[in-house]
């Protein structure tokens, strides 16, 4: 299988990094394919107005690495996994400005729209925050988006890893070891138990069975 993890640059944030690497190494060690592409060498612009910024040929205009991440990591790729800074209790811009190009690809005006749509449905979607703060629900706005993206397209939302340090891999003194366990979740990442029940989803009554 093959995973994109997607990360603040560790000019940035080292300690998202930090994370995320864990994560693909932890991937690695279980046989799949792991890659990590860091936000300063993918996304430069937000997105704009498609109707204005658009080519004649319906590609984006928008000239940066957001295309070739896109089209050739992101889609091929089983699963994707979102490490970001917590920023004012929301993820990175970077990260943000990810999801938000995506439109330029899914939108009618783009000539290979529906094959996009068809690729970016079914994946596992894995999510790595770090923070200073440690009060319980400062994930809860990104959490909630990326559960919501999930299910949007149909993917599976299998769960994310929270490290807490301010300064440059202060996370690696986080008694929780965070990096550890980021590490244990790309070894996991493809066969991790993951659920998001409805009131008529056929279900045992036991959870490890």
């Amino acid at each position: 299988m093959q995973a994109l993890v997607f990360s603040s640059s560790p000019r940035r944030n080292g300690n998202s990094a930090a994370l995320a690497q864990a994560a693909a190494k932890g991937l690695e060690e279980s046989g799949h394919e792991a890659k990590v592409l860091f936000a300063d060498d993918v996304v430069t612009s937000f997105l704009k107005d498609c109707r204005q910024c658009r080519k004649v040929d319906g590609e984006c205009a928008i000239e940066d690495g957001f295309r070739s991440a896109f089209l050739e990591e992101f889609l091929p790729a089983d699963g994707f996994i979102a490490a970001t800074p917590i920023y004012w209790y929301g993820m990175s811009s970077q990260l943000k400005a990810f999801f938000d190009r995506m439109f330029c690809y899914i939108a009618a005006s783009y000539p290979q729209s529906p094959s996009v749509v068809e690729r970016m449905m079914g994946k596992r979607i894995g999510l790595i925050l770090s923070s200073e703060e440690t009060f319980p629900t400062v994930s809860a706005g990104i959490v909630q988006q990326i559960q919501e993206y999930s299910r949007y397209t149909r993917s599976t939302f299998v769960g994310l890893v929270h490290g807490y340090g301010n300064s440059r891999a202060d996370v690696a003194r986080d008694p929780d070891q965070p990096l550890v366990r980021a590490q244990q979740f790309g070894r996991d990442f493809f066969k991790r138990h993951a659920t998001d029940y409805q009131i008529d989803t056929p279900r045992s009554g036991r959870v490890w069975g």
